[in-house]
């Protein structure tokens, strides 16, 4: 564990051993003297976002309103984190974002997962439960969640040469309006997915849980999350659809809703 840069929080740790060793880059804002117990928040991005996008800084800023702190890393192969963007699997990425929530977390947090950060917000969920630290956590705030992505979402419309690429290099790529790089998405990644999905049963995950989705979202169709919904037996479950959202839910109005369902949970 070691502080790179203090005047902009920027911390990293080492996470896997030998081979597998990584250094996980994140920024941690403490909360203010006397609030630690009251615990903070957790962001988990997405799919190829790193923590400085506009939803994880306005978290940020507003956890340091409330005085309470607020904890946000890039998965490895993410941002400023080492480790090989086609090594990831949503165990790899699970196992880095426990490691930061043990490290650097005090009292109950509440996740906020965007996208891909949903599904590991899930599993954490789960993991923590295993090990009876469920009382870590206060509550889930899921944004366009993209629970179970490589199975529900990618397997069914992959492409003969698709599935091509995926048996003979181990990959495929596809064009995306979110940057110049195309997005990589690799064998080993849908057959590690395969041991992480969610959505297969009843998810009883004890705590609350509220979503904000899109319906004009390209990515994550708004019906994947209304099924999330049915699989969360919890009474307290909210969704909000936005009916003109789209999948980053970036705009000043998204995020003003985003901040809203945080202090809807604080409460």
């Amino acid at each position: 564990m070691s502080i790179l840069d203090e005047t902009s929080n920027l911390r990293e740790i080492i996470v896997g051993q030998d081979d597998e060793a990584r250094k996980i880059a994140l920024k941690h804002r403490a909360a203010k003297e006397g609030k630690s117990s009251d615990g903070g928040f957790v962001w988990l991005g997405g799919y190829r976002s790193d923590m400085d996008g506009s939803k994880a800084i306005a978290l940020d800023e507003h956890a340091g309103d409330l005085g309470l702190a607020c904890t946000r890393h890039d998965y490895s192969g993410h941002g400023v984190s080492g480790g090989a963007f086609i090594d990831g699997t949503i165990s790899r990425w699970l196992e880095e974002s426990l490691a930061v929530f043990r490290s650097y977390t005090k009292g109950p947090q509440i996740l906020v997962g965007s996208s891909m950060g949903g599904w590991i917000a899930l599993r954490m969920v789960q993991e923590l439960a295993k090990s009876d630290e469920l009382e870590r956590v206060k509550a889930l705030l899921l944004l366009a969640p993209a629970p179970d992505f490589t199975k529900e979402l990618y397997e069914p419309k992959l492409t003969e040469e698709q599935k091509s690429d995926l048996k003979t290099q181990g990959y495929f790529e596809v064009p995306t309006p979110y940057g110049p790089d195309p997005n990589v998405f690799t064998r080993k990644l849908f057959e590690d997915g395969a041991q992480n999905l969610v959505l297969s049963g009843p998810l009883e995950l004890g705590v609350p849980v509220h979503i904000i989705q899109g319906m004009d979202d390209p990515d994550v169709p708004w019906q994947h999350a209304m099924r999330l919904v049915e699989n969360l037996p919890s009474e307290d479950v909210v969704i909000t659809l936005v009916k003109d959202g789209d999948h980053r839910l970036s705009r000043e109005q998204d995020i003003e809703k985003i901040l809203a369902s945080i202090d809807g949970l604080l409460a």
